[in-house]
Protein backbone atom coordinates (compact mmCIF):
# COMPACT_ATOMS: atom_id res chain seq x y z
CA UNK A 1 0.00 0.00 0.00
CA UNK A 2 1.08 3.56 -1.08
CA UNK A 3 -0.47 6.29 1.51
CA UNK A 4 -0.59 9.93 0.92
CA UNK A 5 -1.60 12.31 4.01
CA UNK A 6 -2.32 16.13 3.11
CA UNK A 7 -3.14 17.89 6.44
CA UNK A 8 -5.34 20.94 6.86
CA UNK A 9 -5.92 22.46 3.75
CA UNK A 10 -8.91 24.21 2.11
CA UNK A 11 -10.42 21.40 -0.25
CA UNK A 12 -12.69 22.68 -3.23
CA UNK A 13 -15.47 21.47 -4.58
CA UNK A 14 -15.76 22.53 -7.95
CA UNK A 15 -19.52 21.83 -8.48
CA UNK A 16 -20.63 23.62 -5.00
CA UNK A 17 -17.87 26.13 -5.48
CA UNK A 18 -17.19 25.96 -1.49
CA UNK A 19 -14.28 25.13 0.51
CA UNK A 20 -14.55 22.34 3.31
CA UNK A 21 -11.24 22.92 5.85
CA UNK A 22 -9.61 19.04 6.44
CA UNK A 23 -7.55 16.71 5.60
CA UNK A 24 -7.25 14.43 2.74
CA UNK A 25 -6.21 10.63 2.30
CA UNK A 26 -4.76 8.89 -0.48
CA UNK A 27 -4.59 5.40 -0.75
CA UNK A 28 -3.03 3.33 -3.83
CA UNK A 29 -3.41 6.09 -6.33
CA UNK A 30 -7.13 7.17 -5.56
CA UNK A 31 -8.69 9.48 -2.94
CA UNK A 32 -9.81 6.98 0.06
CA UNK A 33 -10.83 9.40 2.83
CA UNK A 34 -11.72 13.31 3.64
CA UNK A 35 -12.52 15.21 7.15
CA UNK A 36 -11.06 16.55 10.13
CA UNK A 37 -8.40 14.81 11.71
CA UNK A 38 -8.12 11.78 9.68
CA UNK A 39 -5.35 9.19 11.36
CA UNK A 40 -2.54 8.38 9.03
CA UNK A 41 -2.25 4.52 8.10
CA UNK A 42 1.26 3.14 8.94
CA UNK A 43 4.00 4.30 6.60
CA UNK A 44 2.04 6.82 4.77
CA UNK A 45 3.97 9.99 3.92
CA UNK A 46 2.05 13.06 5.57
CA UNK A 47 1.90 16.80 4.31
CA UNK A 48 1.24 19.61 6.24
CA UNK A 49 -0.58 22.38 3.91
CA UNK A 50 -0.93 25.15 6.69
CA UNK A 51 -4.19 26.01 5.17
CA UNK A 52 -3.55 25.89 1.34
CA UNK A 53 -6.24 25.69 -0.89
CA UNK A 54 -6.41 22.09 -2.51
CA UNK A 55 -8.27 21.63 -6.35
CA UNK A 56 -8.48 18.89 -8.24
CA UNK A 57 -5.96 18.27 -10.75
CA UNK A 58 -5.90 20.45 -13.72
CA UNK A 59 -7.02 19.48 -16.98
CA UNK A 60 -5.88 20.93 -20.23
CA UNK A 61 -7.98 19.18 -23.36
CA UNK A 62 -6.51 21.00 -26.18
CA UNK A 63 -2.39 20.45 -26.40
CA UNK A 64 -0.12 19.20 -29.04
CA UNK A 65 2.88 17.65 -26.79
CA UNK A 66 4.77 16.64 -30.34
CA UNK A 67 4.92 20.51 -31.10
CA UNK A 68 8.02 21.33 -29.92
CA UNK A 69 8.03 24.31 -32.95
CA UNK A 70 5.32 26.11 -34.60
CA UNK A 71 6.57 25.73 -37.99
CA UNK A 72 4.34 22.34 -38.25
CA UNK A 73 5.35 21.80 -41.71
CA UNK A 74 8.89 20.72 -40.46
CA UNK A 75 7.66 17.91 -38.11
CA UNK A 76 7.24 15.25 -40.36
CA UNK A 77 11.03 15.72 -41.32
CA UNK A 78 11.56 14.65 -37.63
CA UNK A 79 13.67 11.72 -36.12
CA UNK A 80 10.85 10.15 -34.40
CA UNK A 81 12.94 9.92 -31.49
CA UNK A 82 13.89 13.58 -31.45
CA UNK A 83 10.53 14.34 -31.14
CA UNK A 84 10.20 12.17 -28.50
CA UNK A 85 12.47 14.01 -26.25
CA UNK A 86 10.83 17.27 -27.00
CA UNK A 87 7.68 15.38 -26.34
CA UNK A 88 9.21 14.27 -22.57
CA UNK A 89 10.33 17.68 -21.76
CA UNK A 90 7.04 19.39 -22.44
CA UNK A 91 4.94 17.02 -21.10
CA UNK A 92 7.23 17.17 -17.62
CA UNK A 93 6.70 20.30 -17.62
CA UNK A 94 3.03 20.77 -18.19
CA UNK A 95 2.84 18.92 -14.78
CA UNK A 96 4.81 21.17 -13.09
CA UNK A 97 2.36 23.82 -13.97
CA UNK A 98 -0.27 21.42 -12.58
CA UNK A 99 -2.13 19.54 -15.17
CA UNK A 100 -2.32 16.34 -14.48
CA UNK A 101 -4.46 15.19 -17.43
CA UNK A 102 -4.02 16.49 -20.72
CA UNK A 103 -5.95 15.70 -24.04
CA UNK A 104 -3.55 15.81 -27.08
CA UNK A 105 -5.12 17.72 -30.11
CA UNK A 106 -3.12 15.44 -32.65
CA UNK A 107 0.35 14.33 -33.12
CA UNK A 108 0.73 12.22 -29.66
CA UNK A 109 0.25 8.18 -30.07
CA UNK A 110 -0.13 5.35 -28.10
CA UNK A 111 3.57 5.06 -27.17
CA UNK A 112 3.46 8.18 -25.78
CA UNK A 113 0.86 7.36 -23.24
CA UNK A 114 1.78 4.16 -22.67
CA UNK A 115 5.55 5.74 -21.55
CA UNK A 116 3.65 8.49 -19.15
CA UNK A 117 1.55 5.22 -18.16
CA UNK A 118 4.06 3.29 -16.98
CA UNK A 119 6.39 5.81 -15.24
CA UNK A 120 9.28 5.92 -18.14
CA UNK A 121 8.80 9.64 -18.63
CA UNK A 122 6.97 12.28 -16.30
CA UNK A 123 3.75 14.06 -17.77
CA UNK A 124 0.02 14.24 -17.55
CA UNK A 125 -1.64 11.00 -18.38
CA UNK A 126 -2.34 11.45 -21.95
CA UNK A 127 -5.77 11.16 -23.87
CA UNK A 128 -4.18 10.80 -27.58
CA UNK A 129 -5.98 10.98 -30.73
CA UNK A 130 -3.13 10.03 -33.24
CA UNK A 131 -3.10 11.94 -36.63
CA UNK A 132 -5.78 14.38 -37.28
CA UNK A 133 -7.70 13.54 -40.29
CA UNK A 134 -7.77 16.16 -43.15
CA UNK A 135 -8.81 16.14 -46.71
CA UNK A 136 -6.03 17.57 -49.55
CA UNK A 137 -5.43 21.27 -48.77
CA UNK A 138 -6.70 21.32 -45.66
CA UNK A 139 -5.78 22.40 -41.86
CA UNK A 140 -3.78 19.08 -41.71
CA UNK A 141 -1.73 19.26 -44.85
CA UNK A 142 1.57 21.09 -44.23
CA UNK A 143 2.25 20.71 -47.81
CA UNK A 144 3.21 23.82 -49.49
CA UNK A 145 2.16 24.84 -52.66
CA UNK A 146 4.81 23.32 -54.57
CA UNK A 147 5.30 20.06 -52.75
CA UNK A 148 3.39 17.05 -54.20
CA UNK A 149 4.10 13.96 -52.65
CA UNK A 150 3.00 13.40 -48.84
CA UNK A 151 4.65 10.94 -46.36
CA UNK A 152 1.63 9.89 -44.07
CA UNK A 153 4.22 7.02 -42.45
CA UNK A 154 2.59 6.58 -38.74
CA UNK A 155 6.52 6.92 -37.41
CA UNK A 156 6.89 10.44 -38.98
CA UNK A 157 5.76 13.29 -36.54
CA UNK A 158 3.45 15.72 -37.58
CA UNK A 159 -0.28 16.09 -36.33
CA UNK A 160 -2.18 15.47 -39.27
CA UNK A 161 -3.19 12.70 -41.95
CA UNK A 162 -4.74 13.08 -45.16
CA UNK A 163 -7.81 11.07 -46.45
CA UNK A 164 -10.31 12.21 -49.02
CA UNK A 165 -13.63 10.47 -49.53
CA UNK A 166 -16.02 8.60 -47.56
CA UNK A 167 -14.29 5.37 -47.60
CA UNK A 168 -10.90 6.56 -46.90
CA UNK A 169 -11.94 8.69 -44.08
CA UNK A 170 -13.38 5.67 -42.67
CA UNK A 171 -10.70 4.11 -43.24
CA UNK A 172 -8.14 6.56 -41.33
CA UNK A 173 -10.78 6.91 -38.56
CA UNK A 174 -10.68 3.08 -38.10
CA UNK A 175 -7.01 3.26 -37.97
CA UNK A 176 -6.29 5.40 -35.56
CA UNK A 177 -9.10 3.75 -33.63
CA UNK A 178 -7.14 0.40 -33.92
CA UNK A 179 -3.92 2.06 -32.60
CA UNK A 180 -5.93 3.00 -29.45
CA UNK A 181 -7.22 6.73 -29.98
CA UNK A 182 -8.85 7.88 -27.32
CA UNK A 183 -11.13 10.25 -29.85
CA UNK A 184 -11.14 11.33 -33.44
CA UNK A 185 -9.79 14.42 -34.71
CA UNK A 186 -10.92 16.25 -37.33
CA UNK A 187 -10.00 19.07 -39.46
CA UNK A 188 -13.59 20.37 -39.99
CA UNK A 189 -12.66 24.27 -42.03
CA UNK A 190 -9.56 26.54 -42.57
CA UNK A 191 -6.38 27.52 -39.70
CA UNK A 192 -3.69 29.67 -38.82
CA UNK A 193 -1.17 27.35 -39.23
CA UNK A 194 -1.47 25.43 -42.52
CA UNK A 195 -0.33 26.76 -45.66
CA UNK A 196 -2.88 26.46 -48.76
CA UNK A 197 -6.20 26.90 -46.97
CA UNK A 198 -8.23 30.10 -45.93
CA UNK A 199 -9.66 30.35 -42.21
CA UNK A 200 -12.88 30.79 -43.45
CA UNK A 201 -13.12 27.58 -45.79
CA UNK A 202 -15.12 24.50 -44.86
CA UNK A 203 -13.61 21.34 -45.27
CA UNK A 204 -14.90 17.93 -45.68
CA UNK A 205 -18.58 17.10 -47.21
CA UNK A 206 -21.02 16.39 -44.49
CA UNK A 207 -21.02 12.46 -45.79
CA UNK A 208 -17.12 12.52 -44.59
CA UNK A 209 -18.13 13.94 -41.00
CA UNK A 210 -20.89 11.56 -41.08
CA UNK A 211 -19.16 8.37 -41.55
CA UNK A 212 -16.31 9.50 -39.08
CA UNK A 213 -18.69 9.90 -36.35
CA UNK A 214 -20.25 6.88 -37.37
CA UNK A 215 -16.58 4.69 -36.98
CA UNK A 216 -16.19 6.63 -33.90
CA UNK A 217 -19.61 5.81 -32.03
CA UNK A 218 -19.11 2.40 -33.09
CA UNK A 219 -16.21 2.18 -30.91
CA UNK A 220 -17.40 4.52 -28.37
CA UNK A 221 -15.04 7.30 -28.94
CA UNK A 222 -16.33 10.68 -29.95
CA UNK A 223 -14.88 13.01 -32.39
CA UNK A 224 -13.37 16.45 -32.22
CA UNK A 225 -13.18 19.27 -34.84
CA UNK A 226 -11.16 21.82 -35.34
CA UNK A 227 -13.86 24.67 -36.79
CA UNK A 228 -13.48 28.58 -36.48
CA UNK A 229 -16.65 30.01 -38.38
CA UNK A 230 -20.34 29.68 -37.60
CA UNK A 231 -20.70 27.97 -40.79
CA UNK A 232 -18.07 25.46 -40.20
CA UNK A 233 -19.14 24.85 -36.22
CA UNK A 234 -22.69 24.30 -37.65
CA UNK A 235 -21.84 21.71 -40.24
CA UNK A 236 -19.56 20.02 -37.75
CA UNK A 237 -22.86 19.64 -34.70
CA UNK A 238 -25.22 18.97 -38.00
CA UNK A 239 -22.49 15.54 -38.17
CA UNK A 240 -22.38 14.52 -34.67
CA UNK A 241 -19.31 15.92 -33.58
CA UNK A 242 -18.83 15.70 -29.77
CA UNK A 243 -16.54 18.77 -29.35
CA UNK A 244 -15.56 21.94 -31.38
CA UNK A 245 -12.06 23.42 -30.75
CA UNK A 246 -11.81 26.65 -31.15
CA UNK A 247 -14.75 28.29 -32.78
CA UNK A 248 -13.45 31.77 -32.26
CA UNK A 249 -15.73 33.07 -34.98
CA UNK A 250 -18.99 31.43 -34.12
CA UNK A 251 -22.14 33.48 -33.39
CA UNK A 252 -25.67 33.43 -32.06
CA UNK A 253 -26.90 30.58 -34.57
CA UNK A 254 -24.94 28.31 -33.13
CA UNK A 255 -25.70 28.40 -29.63
CA UNK A 256 -29.04 26.92 -29.93
CA UNK A 257 -27.21 24.26 -31.85
CA UNK A 258 -24.34 22.97 -29.23
CA UNK A 259 -27.38 22.95 -26.87
CA UNK A 260 -29.61 21.04 -28.55
CA UNK A 261 -26.43 18.24 -29.50
CA UNK A 262 -25.35 18.16 -25.88
CA UNK A 263 -21.78 19.49 -27.54
CA UNK A 264 -18.78 21.13 -25.81
CA UNK A 265 -16.58 23.97 -27.04
CA UNK A 266 -12.83 24.11 -26.34
CA UNK A 267 -11.87 27.94 -26.76
CA UNK A 268 -8.09 27.54 -26.96
CA UNK A 269 -7.05 31.95 -26.13
CA UNK A 270 -4.14 32.00 -25.26
CA UNK A 271 -2.34 30.65 -28.40
CA UNK A 272 -3.32 33.48 -30.47
CA UNK A 273 -1.60 35.95 -28.12
CA UNK A 274 1.17 34.09 -27.55
CA UNK A 275 1.25 32.92 -31.85
CA UNK A 276 1.23 37.19 -32.07
CA UNK A 277 3.46 38.36 -29.82
CA UNK A 278 6.15 35.46 -30.00
CA UNK A 279 5.01 33.33 -33.10
CA UNK A 280 7.82 33.90 -35.89
CA UNK A 281 10.44 33.97 -32.89
CA UNK A 282 9.48 29.90 -32.52
CA UNK A 283 9.43 29.14 -36.41
CA UNK A 284 5.76 30.19 -37.25
CA UNK A 285 5.82 30.79 -41.03
CA UNK A 286 5.08 34.73 -42.31
CA UNK A 287 2.32 33.30 -44.14
CA UNK A 288 0.49 31.86 -40.88
CA UNK A 289 1.57 34.75 -38.98
CA UNK A 290 -0.57 37.25 -41.12
CA UNK A 291 -3.43 35.19 -40.24
CA UNK A 292 -3.84 35.20 -36.59
CA UNK A 293 -5.26 38.28 -36.82
CA UNK A 294 -8.33 36.89 -38.35
CA UNK A 295 -9.33 35.08 -35.11
CA UNK A 296 -7.43 36.90 -32.32
CA UNK A 297 -9.97 39.66 -31.38
CA UNK A 298 -13.24 37.36 -31.75
CA UNK A 299 -12.06 34.88 -29.16
CA UNK A 300 -12.95 36.31 -26.03
CA UNK A 301 -16.10 37.78 -27.84
CA UNK A 302 -17.10 33.78 -28.51
CA UNK A 303 -16.22 33.01 -25.11
CA UNK A 304 -18.88 35.48 -23.47
CA UNK A 305 -21.78 34.43 -25.75
CA UNK A 306 -21.53 30.68 -24.96
CA UNK A 307 -20.79 31.18 -21.82
CA UNK A 308 -24.00 33.23 -21.43
CA UNK A 309 -25.80 30.79 -23.36
CA UNK A 310 -24.56 28.19 -21.10
CA UNK A 311 -22.69 26.18 -23.07
CA UNK A 312 -20.56 23.80 -22.05
CA UNK A 313 -16.83 25.07 -22.07
CA UNK A 314 -13.59 23.17 -21.61
CA UNK A 315 -10.06 24.76 -20.93
CA UNK A 316 -7.76 24.37 -24.01
CA UNK A 317 -4.50 26.31 -24.56
CA UNK A 318 -3.19 24.68 -28.45
CA UNK A 319 0.17 26.37 -27.49
CA UNK A 320 3.19 25.16 -29.71
CA UNK A 321 6.78 25.39 -29.45
CA UNK A 322 8.60 27.44 -26.82
CA UNK A 323 5.24 29.25 -25.92
CA UNK A 324 4.01 25.77 -24.22
CA UNK A 325 5.27 27.98 -20.83
CA UNK A 326 2.27 30.03 -21.51
CA UNK A 327 -0.31 27.41 -20.76
CA UNK A 328 -1.31 28.58 -17.66
CA UNK A 329 -2.36 32.28 -18.85
CA UNK A 330 -5.35 31.02 -20.27
CA UNK A 331 -6.97 31.41 -16.64
CA UNK A 332 -6.18 34.68 -16.63
CA UNK A 333 -7.42 35.40 -20.16
CA UNK A 334 -11.16 33.73 -19.42
CA UNK A 335 -11.06 35.52 -16.38
CA UNK A 336 -12.11 38.15 -17.83
CA UNK A 337 -15.55 37.15 -18.83
CA UNK A 338 -15.78 34.23 -16.72
CA UNK A 339 -15.70 33.88 -12.73
CA UNK A 340 -12.71 32.06 -11.46
CA UNK A 341 -15.23 29.27 -10.76
CA UNK A 342 -16.40 29.25 -14.36
CA UNK A 343 -12.65 29.01 -15.45
CA UNK A 344 -11.65 26.30 -12.64
CA UNK A 345 -14.46 24.27 -13.90
CA UNK A 346 -13.75 24.25 -17.11
CA UNK A 347 -10.73 22.51 -16.08
CA UNK A 348 -11.49 20.07 -14.20
CA UNK A 349 -14.95 18.39 -13.90
CA UNK A 350 -16.40 19.88 -17.18
CA UNK A 351 -13.40 18.86 -19.12
CA UNK A 352 -13.47 15.39 -17.59
CA UNK A 353 -17.05 14.75 -18.53
CA UNK A 354 -16.07 15.51 -22.22
CA UNK A 355 -12.96 13.28 -21.94
CA UNK A 356 -15.44 10.74 -20.54
CA UNK A 357 -14.20 10.41 -16.71
CA UNK A 358 -16.52 12.08 -15.13
CA UNK A 359 -16.05 11.19 -11.47
CA UNK A 360 -12.95 9.96 -11.86
CA UNK A 361 -10.88 13.29 -12.74
CA UNK A 362 -11.53 16.75 -12.27
CA UNK A 363 -12.76 16.16 -8.58
CA UNK A 364 -12.06 15.66 -5.08
CA UNK A 365 -14.37 12.80 -4.32
CA UNK A 366 -13.66 9.68 -2.47
CA UNK A 367 -13.54 6.90 -5.05
CA UNK A 368 -11.77 9.65 -7.86
CA UNK A 369 -8.30 8.97 -8.89
CA UNK A 370 -5.87 11.01 -6.55
CA UNK A 371 -4.81 13.98 -9.07
CA UNK A 372 -4.76 17.34 -7.10
CA UNK A 373 -3.09 20.42 -7.19
CA UNK A 374 -2.00 22.89 -3.77
CA UNK A 375 -1.63 26.28 -4.08
CA UNK A 376 -1.07 29.05 -2.45
CA UNK A 377 -4.14 31.74 -1.32
CA UNK A 378 -7.53 31.80 -2.60
CA UNK A 379 -7.87 31.28 -7.01
CA UNK A 380 -11.95 31.75 -6.28
CA UNK A 381 -10.90 35.12 -5.40
CA UNK A 382 -7.58 35.75 -7.24
CA UNK A 383 -7.37 33.43 -10.82
CA UNK A 384 -3.49 34.39 -10.50
CA UNK A 385 -3.17 31.80 -8.35
CA UNK A 386 -3.61 29.41 -10.96
CA UNK A 387 -2.41 31.64 -13.52
CA UNK A 388 0.59 32.49 -12.27
CA UNK A 389 2.40 28.58 -11.53
CA UNK A 390 4.74 29.89 -9.13
CA UNK A 391 1.90 29.87 -6.63
CA UNK A 392 1.60 26.26 -7.05
CA UNK A 393 2.80 24.07 -4.16
CA UNK A 394 2.62 20.80 -4.49
CA UNK A 395 1.61 18.50 -7.12
CA UNK A 396 -0.29 15.15 -6.58
CA UNK A 397 -0.73 12.26 -9.39
CA UNK A 398 -2.20 8.91 -8.41
CA UNK A 399 -1.77 9.48 -5.23
CA UNK A 400 1.98 10.55 -5.46
CA UNK A 401 3.69 13.85 -4.67
CA UNK A 402 5.35 14.92 -8.11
Amino acid sequence: MTALLLRSGKLLDVETGEYAEGDLLCVDGRIAESGPGLTAPDGARTVDLAGAAVLPGLIDAHVHVTAATADLGALPSWSPSYATAHAARIMGQMLDRGFTTVRDASGADFGLADAQAEGLIRGPRLAFCGKALSQTGGHGDSRPRGTRVHDGHQCCAGLGRIADGVDAVRAAARDELRKGAHHIKVMAGGGVASPTDRIDSTQYSLDELRAVVEEADAANRYVAAHAYTARSVSRALQAGIRSIEHGNLIDESNLPEFLEHDAFLVPTLVTYWALKTEGREFGLPEDSWRKVDEVLGAGLAALEMAHRAGVKIVYGSDLLGGMHRHQNEEFRIRSEVQRPLEVIRSATSTAADLLGMTGEIGTLRVGALADLVVVDGDPLADIAQLADPEHIRHVVQGGRLV
